[in-house]
C-alpha cells in the first residue's frame, strides 16, 4: 500500500523535472518594468511623474527637502510589480546601488525581493527563489502554478527592496508561456509618512514590512513614505502629501521626533494636521510611539516615550477641540509589539511587524468601514476565474473609470447572470440584450455584474470603491448561485446580510432591491427554500425583496428549459420574463 501511496508523487516529480527540461532548452523571454508604454509600479504616489523608476517622490523634490530625507527616497521601499503569467518558471534579475544588508538588518530584507502568487480564488501564495548576491541579482522561482479553472496562470506581485535603490530589472519567462503586466491600480491609495519602521526595518524581506502587511490584507494600494531617521513631520513632506488623492494619511513619525521638546511636538502634529486639512477631508490616522524593545525597565527611553505620546495625545485633543473631522488615534498600548518583537533598540522583527500589522489593520479597517466576518461569505476576496471570456481586475478598473466620468443613476451588481444579460460593449456574450435595451437601459442602469463573482467577490468590489464617489437612486443585487457547491443555505444568507450591509453604507440615500436567487436546474428545491430564508432577512433589515424567477418555473417546480441556454443562465425569453421586476417595473 505504501508503494501504491508513492507512485502518485513520484509521477508528479517527473512532471516537474520534464517541464524544467523544456523550460531549460527553450528561450526567455525578458520584461523591462521601466520600459512599459503606462507606469506598471504599484503603491507609487505621482506615477505620471516618477511612474518609469523604482523611487518614491519626485525629481522636483530634490531641490525642496533635506538631502538624507531626498537619498533614503531613493529606496523602493513599498513598491511593487504586478503582472499575469502562466510560466512555471520565472526569473527575476536586478542590481541595486547600496550596501547589500546592514548590522541589524539581513540582504533578504534591505536588498531582496519576495515574489507572491494569487489564484483564481483570491488565495495568496508565497514563492522562493533564493537570495541576493552578486553585482546582478538573480531570483529564480521554479514552483509550477496549476489553475483549476484555466490555463493562463495567475496574478503575481513581486515586492522590491527595503533598503536599497534598484539601478535596473528585467523579468524573465520561457518564451512560450503568458506575460502581462498590470497597470498602475486606479484606486485611492493609502498614504503612510514616517520612520525606519514605516520603511521596513527590520523586516526579514520585503513583504514582512508591517505596511507590506497590511496592504496585502486590504488590498489596496499602500504609497510607503518611511525615510530612515527622517520622518520628521515637516512642512515640505506634509506639501508632498497633500498632493496624493488617498483614502487614509498615516502620519507615524514619533520615533524620530525623539530630539524635539513636547510643545514643538504638539506643533508639528497640529501643523501636519492643519496642512492636510487645507486640500482633503481625507481620515487621518495619528499613530503613537510604538516603544523600544528594554523601556519596561524603567530607563531614561520610558520617560522619553511617554513624553512623546503625552504631546501626541495632548495635539489630537486640541485638534478635535477645533473641530478637525475624521480624526484619529492608535496607542502604543493598542499596536502592543511584545517583550519578544523587536531586533534592537527601536525596530521591530517579523514577529513584531506582523503584531503592528494586525494592530494596524483593526484600526484602518474600523475607521474606512471595512469589517470582515468569520464565514467566507463574508471575507472580501478577488477572483480570477474566467480570463478566457474577461479580465476580472481589468473589468473593476473599467467600473471605475465609468464612474468617474458618468456616475450612473441605477446599478445591478451581480455574477455573470448580469454580467451576460446585455448593456455592456465590452461584454463577450450578451444572452438577452433586447430585454436589457428595452427596460434596464431606458431606466438608466448600469451592468455591474462580473462572470463567477460569489458573494464575497463582490464584497470585495464594494469595499473597492465601485459604489463609491457617487449616489444611485436604485442599487439591484443579484448574488449567491456560485457560492451554492460551496456554502450552506445559512452562510449564504449571512453573507447577503453582510454584503447588503455594506452597500447601505456606501448608498445609503439609493433604493436597495434584493433579488431572489434564480431557479436552476438540479438544484429547484434547495433554491425555493434558501429563498425563503433570504425573504425573511430582507424583511427584517427592511430592504425591499423582489422573486422573480418563479415566472422561470414549470407547474411541477422544475425550470422551464425553453428559457434557459445551460439550465443557469436565461436565454432571450428568459431574461424577457424576469426584466420588469427586476427593474422595479413589475
Amino acid at each position: 500500500m505504501f508503494a501504491t501511496l508513492l507512485k502518485p508523487a513520484r509521477r508528479y516529480v517527473l512532471l516537474l523535472l520534464s517541464l524544467s527540461a523544456v523550460v531549460a532548452s527553450g528561450q526567455w523571454r525578458w520584461m523591462d518594468p521601466l520600459k512599459e508604454e503606462q507606469p506598471v509600479i504599484q503603491n507609487q504616489g505621482w506615477s505620471d511623474e516618477i511612474g518609469h523608476s523604482f523611487t518614491r517622490l519626485p525629481q522636483r523634490a530634490k531641490d525642496e527637502v533635506r538631502e538624507e530625507l531626498w537619498e533614503l527616497s531613493r529606496h523602493s521601499a513599498g513598491l511593487a510589480i504586478h503582472f499575469y503569467s502562466n510560466a512555471p518558471e520565472i526569473e527575476v534579475q536586478y542590481a541595486v546601488k547600496g550596501t547589500m544588508s546592514m548590522a541589524h538588518m539581513p540582504a533578504t530584507g534591505v536588498s531582496g525581493v519576495d515574489l507572491y502568487s494569487i489564484n483564481s480564488d483570491g488565495v495568496w501564495q508565497l514563492h522562493y527563489g533564493g537570495r541576493p548576491s552578486g553585482d546582478t541579482i538573480r531570483y529564480h522561482f521554479r514552483q509550477p502554478v496549476q489553475e483549476k479553472y484555466h490555463r493562463h496562470g495567475r496574478e503575481f506581485r513581486l515586492y522590491l527592496p527595503l533598503y536599497n535603490e534598484v539601478d535596473w530589472m528585467k523579468i524573465g519567462v520561457p518564451d512560450t508561456c503568458e506575460f502581462a503586466f498590470l497597470p498602475v491600480s486606479l484606486e485611492k491609495p493609502i498614504v503612510l509618512y514616517g520612520t525606519s519602521i514605516a520603511q521596513g526595518a527590520c523586516a526579514s524581506r520585503p513583504a514582512m514590512a508591517w505596511s507590506s502587511v497590511v496592504q496585502r490584507r486590504l488590498d489596496y494600494p499602500l504609497i510607503n513614505l518611511g525615510f530612515s531617521g527622517n520622518g520628521r513631520l515637516e512642512k515640505e513632506m506634509i506639501r508632498y502629501l497633500s498632493e496624493l488623492d488617498a483614502r487614509l494619511y498615516i502620519l507615524d513619525c514619533l520615533p524620530n521626533l525623539e530630539d524635539q521638546s513636547e510643545a514643538e511636538v504638539i506643533r508639528r502634529i497640529q501643523s501636519s494636521v492643519r496642512g492636510l486639512r487645507e486640500t482633503h477631508q481625507t481620515p487621518i490616522l495619528l499613530v503613537e510611539h510604538s516603544g523600544l524593545s528594554h523601556a519596561e525597565a524603567g530607563t531614561e527611553w520610558a520617560e522619553t516615550i511617554d513624553r512623546l505620546n503625552r504631546a501626541s495625545r495632548i495635539a489630537f485633543d486640541r485638534l478635535q477641540q477645533e473641530g478637525v473631522k475624521d480624526l484619529h488615534y492608535i496607542t502604543r498600548q493598542e499596536i502592543g509589539i511584545p517583550a519578544d518583537g523587536w531586533v534592537d533598540l527601536v525596530h521591530p522583527n517579523d514577529a513584531g511587524a506582523m503584531v503592528q500589522a494586525t494592530s494596524m489593520e483593526k484600526k484602518i479597517r474600523d475607521i474606512l468601514s471595512l469589517p470582515v466576518g468569520a464565514l467566507t461569505t463574508q471575507q472580501p476576496v478577488s477572483q480570477r476565474r474566467e480570463p478566457d471570456m474577461y479580465e476580472w481586475k481589468e473589468r473593476h478598473q473599467l467600473q471605475l473609470k465609468h464612474h468617474l466620468q458618468e456616475p450612473p443613476r441605477a446599478i445591478v451588481l451581480g455574477n455573470s447572470i448580469v454580467h451576460y444579460w446585455g448593456g455592456d460593449t465590452s461584454a463577450p456574450r450578451q444572452n438577452g440584450a433586447e430585454s436589457w435595451e428595452q427596460v434596464m437601459r431606458r431606466a438608466d442602469y448600469h451592468n455591474q455584474g462580473c462572470g463567477w463573482d460569489r458573494i464575497e467577490n463582490l464584497l470585495w468590489r464594494v469595499y473597492h470603491d465601485e459604489l463609491s464617489g457617487f449616489q444611485a437612486e436604485e442599487v439591484v443585487v443579484m448574488i449567491g448561485t456560485n457560492n451554492l457547491d460551496f456554502n450552506s443555505d445559512e452562510e449564504i444568507v449571512a453573507g447577503i446580510r453582510f454584503l447588503l450591509g455594506a452597500i447601505r453604507q456606501r448608498q445609503p440615500r439609493a433604493r436597495l432591491r434584493l433579488v431572489a436567487l434564480l431557479p436552476r436546474r438540479d438544484k429547484e428545491l434547495r433554491i425555493k427554500q434558501l429563498n425563503r430564508q433570504l425573504q425573511q432577512m430582507a424583511q427584517e433589515e427592511k430592504w425591499q425583496f423582489v422573486n422573480p424567477g418563479l415566472r422561470l418555473l414549470q407547474t411541477n417546480g422544475r425550470i422551464d428549459e425553453s428559457l434557459f441556454l445551460d439550465g443557469l443562465h436565461p436565454n432571450g425569453k428568459g431574461y424577457a420574463k424576469l426584466v420588469k421586476e427586476i427593474a422595479g417595473e413589475g
